[in-house]
């Protein structure tokens, strides 16, 4: 297929403009929208680097689907940036899942397509991740063992770490990655979640998704076999412990 000189340019443009903040504006969706040659152009683009662009509320994104990706956030990235001096694998492990009790808690645990609340207190995460570790925490060994082999995950180290986080701290009133508490680990969750315009921070320790979460929620977060392994893995182990 032939391509006008001005529609490769066009694209190249709003491929690299997505390329150097990771998001595009108004002007930029237009510009998408408008021509269905320049979009294509600019998926292609994204699809070379392993990324896919999505449009979320007016905004443009070019969101990274694979870890190999060079645009996906490295664990090298997260201990750096956002995670306390010394931390280690199981540090963002354990991230990842308080990321997926969190979205969970928007999505009655995954069985919706929409969310089902508005708003979510940091307390209210707080008791559902330790609900969810104590289920965890109760599988017999071997068969945690299995599952870590089966899902490639090391579930025995996220709950050594939660464990080790001292709950004896939530009263501490500036809680940060520098305060060895459960609700300190949550905040540097949250830090990271802001910083990729995945919640926003609306006052009185409450949090709501962005636009950009919802859309990678429903189209990609839970349709990736991995994920949805990992998140029937969770909220069956919970569901059993309820039942008993």
């Amino acid at each position: 297929m032939l391509y006008e000189e001005r529609q490769v340019m066009e694209a190249f443009r709003l491929y690299a403009a997505l390329a150097v903040k990771g998001y595009g504006d108004k002007e930029a969706m237009r510009v998408y929208l408008a021509d269905d040659v320049v979009r294509g152009l600019v998926e292609e683009f994204a699809q070379e680097v392993e990324c896919t662009v999505i449009p979320a509320g007016d905004q443009l994104y070019l969101i990274p689907v694979a870890i190999s990706s060079p645009f996906h956030v490295s664990n090298q990235s997260l201990k750096e940036q956002y995670l306390p001096a010394h931390a280690v694998n199981a540090d963002i492990y354990l991230m990842y899942v308080a990321i997926i009790i969190l979205f969970g808690e928007f999505y009655d645990s995954y069985q919706t397509m929409e969310p089902t609340r508005d708003f979510l207190a940091l307390d209210h995460w707080l008791t559902r991740l330790n609900e969810r570790l104590l289920a965890l925490k109760e599988i017999d060994p071997e068969e945690l063992e299995k599952m870590e082999l089966e899902l490639e995950y090391n579930w025995q180290q996220v709950i050594d770490k939660w464990d080790a986080l001292d709950d004896l701290k939530e009263k501490v009133r500036a809680q940060d990655a520098r305060t060895r508490s459960r609700l300190g680990f949550l905040n540097t969750v949250k830090k990271f979640l802001e910083a990729q315009d995945l919640i926003r921070d609306i006052g009185e320790d409450e949090v709501t998704l962005t636009e950009k979460a919802r859309t990678i929620i429903q189209r990609y977060y839970m349709e990736m076999e991995h994920n949805r392994s990992i998140l029937e893995f969770i909220y069956r182990s919970s569901q059993d412990k309820e039942r008993e």
